[in-house]
């Protein structure tokens, strides 16, 4: 089996469509030290901290314990963990792996393959991001974890071996669909804008993301404003089953701007779609909430609902 391969087999708990992108993040921070660095062991001491934070920052809003991550991707047989008198990992216990000194690794032959390698380099990438994460979240999670710019943008382009992984089906009018459906408007804020004959600065934005079963559909999909399609991709801004916009209580803002265009948004009913063009789905809302929307909300005001 062919190393991208390998990769995209990677064993993840994902069952009830749950995320669980813990040792795709270390792969993608341990790529961008190979790429920096080049081949070498990582203590557990010096990554537990940044790897917390990646946790935090790109996973599902629930604890998750960089132990996990540094001591099962092993199992997939891309990196190795040992003690420097050359003991067994200890297990996923971050406690015991500071007091062992745990020292993490690739593979020293997918290493080597990758560093001679930069097309399979980038297509490793794209299969860890594109089964993890949205597109919206590609370039900041490849400046998080140092991987070069270039990356990010190659990965856009590059191939995935032959059945690596599932080809989902895409509609290629959804957007034209979906602006259609809202008016080209923002669903939450109202904005329009045009450049000649094109709508600029709106997104057909996905509710339930295209790597955990998001089919491209109506019924998963909002029109949003480039801004608020961030915020809603990184779990800023969620919506609720009445149709009201949420807003974190992680989110902090203190410019005017920030205060009308995100905070103000709480409470707000959310824009429906024009008659005739099928709501958001409630599941769909649902594995938003649970899965991407970074809890608890801050207080609702009155509103309709979708």
């Amino acid at each position: 089996m062919v190393w991208p391969e390998r990769v995209a087999r990677m064993r993840r708990f994902t069952r009830g469509g749950e995320r669980d992108p813990n040792k795709a993040l270390l792969l993608l921070f341990a790529l961008g030290r190979l790429q920096r660095e080049g081949h070498a062991p990582l203590r557990f001491r010096d990554v537990e901290e940044p790897l917390g934070a990646l946790l935090i920052e790109f996973g599902p809003p629930k604890p998750a314990s960089p132990g996990y991550p540094f001591h099962t991707l092993a199992g997939d047989g891309l990196w190795e963990v040992g003690t420097p008198g050359g003991g067994a990992s200890p297990g996923a216990d971050p406690a015991l792996l500071r007091h062992v000194d745990a020292v993490g690794r690739l593979v020293p032959l997918f290493a080597k393959e990758l560093l001679a390698d930069p097309g399979m380099f980038v297509q490793v990438c794209r299969i860890l991001l594109d089964t993890n994460f949205e597109p919206s979240l590609h370039g900041d999670l490849c400046a998080a974890v140092g991987l070069m710019p270039e990356v990010a943008e190659a990965a856009l382009l590059a191939p995935y071996v032959d059945g690596a992984l599932p080809r989902a089906r895409r509609d290629p009018m959804l957007r034209q669909k979906v602006l259609v459906a809202y008016d080209c408007r923002c669903a939450f804020c109202g904005f329009e804008g045009w450049m000649g004959n094109t709508v600029v600065g709106l997104e057909r934005v996905r509710l339930r993301w295209a790597a955990f079963d998001g089919h491209d559909a109506l019924e998963n999909s909002l029109c949003l404003c480039t801004l608020h399609q961030r915020l809603f991709d990184k779990g800023v801004l969620g919506l609720g089953q009445s149709g009201t916009i949420m807003v974190s209580r992680h989110f902090v803002g203190l410019t005017d701007t920030a205060r009308d265009q995100v905070l103000a948004l709480t409470g707000r009913r959310a824009v429906a779609p024009a008659a005739g063009f099928p709501p958001p789905d409630r599941r769909n809302i649902d594995w938003h909430t649970r899965q991407v929307f970074r809890g608890p909300a801050r207080i609702n005001g009155p509103g309709g609902g979708i």
